[in-house]
């Protein structure tokens, strides 16, 4: 079963950066999109940031364009979104997901001063 796992999230002052991990395991096809969707209280979820595994093509919300950076490391194991620049308003759960409907659990984020 493909199973992903979030990490990395905590408290950060605006102005600051987090990177967030997502680690995958059990996928048994060569291509798939892994996505970054975040949800802040009391809102509806909204999509991040994806990346193509095989194509490495990323796309991102136009609120977080110019921001954040999603990557994935050579064992194509893990997939990473680099915050920077963090705002008040960036403060979510953030999961990661495949294409085929796979969410893992999600990892806090709470940017405060």
């Amino acid at each position: 079963d493909v199973q992903l796992q979030a990490s990395g999230g905590g408290l950060v002052q605006p102005g600051g950066s987090l990177r967030l991990s997502c680690a995958v395991s059990g996928v048994t096809f060569d291509d798939y999109t892994i996505s970054w969707f975040r949800q802040a209280p009391g809102k509806g979820r909204e999509g991040v940031s994806c990346i193509s595994i095989t194509e490495n093509s990323t796309t991102y919300a136009d609120t977080v364009k110019g921001r954040f950076i999603i990557s994935i490391n050579d064992a194509k194991n893990t997939v990473y979104l680099q915050m920077n620049s963090l705002k008040p308003e960036d403060t979510a759960v953030y999961y990661c997901a495949t294409d085929t409907g796979v969410v893992g659990q999600g990892t806090l984020v709470t940017v405060s001063s």
